[in-house]
């Protein structure tokens, strides 16, 4: 069993993983849509899948832009517009901050931060093969604390024992 020091010297987010390893947890499945559609269609995706953007990829399947909630209530509601008649290209992020699979975590989490995204999409070849978003990170992270209190409990009931 290890020690309290081994524990804790384990216990700070290995933030030198890679992103591929993010991926692979949450798995990497990518919700777009084109940019030719409505508005109103992109909210109704995002609402029916529970999540807060989509990656908009255009006929060859590229990355053309992200459409996200935010762009929606800056874009769409505070301007006035009609979602049924507004189209996904009119609204969305063209210059979309992205990662590739094999950069790490720490690098994510620093673009976010730095770029003040919520979603990064995940390239591998240029191909689009995940979105990781901030909360991707912060569950990541807390499920690393987690498990570094339950060893630690363990470690402390073996040694009481």
């Amino acid at each position: 069993m290890p020690s309290v020091e081994a524990i804790l010297s384990g216990a700070v987010l290995d933030a030198d993983q890679s992103v591929h390893a993010a991926v692979a947890e949450k798995g990497s499945v990518v919700h777009s849509i084109g940019p030719d559609e409505s508005v109103h269609r992109a909210i109704t995706r995002m609402s029916e899948e529970g999540i807060g953007c989509l990656v908009v990829l255009n006929g060859q399947r590229q990355l053309a832009g992200i459409v996200s909630e935010r762009d929606y209530c800056r874009k769409v509601i505070l301007m006035g517009r009609n979602s049924h008649g507004t189209r996904v290209r009119d609204i969305m992020t063209a210059s979309v901050v992205t990662i590739d699979i094999t950069s790490t975590l720490r690098n994510a989490m620093e673009l976010m931060t730095e770029r003040r995204v919520r979603h990064l999409p995940v390239l591998d070849g240029g191909d689009v093969v995940a979105v990781l978003s901030i909360g991707d990170v912060v569950k990541r992270v807390l499920g690393q604390q987690i498990q570094t209190i339950q060893d630690l409990r363990t470690q402390l009931h073996s040694q009481a024992s």
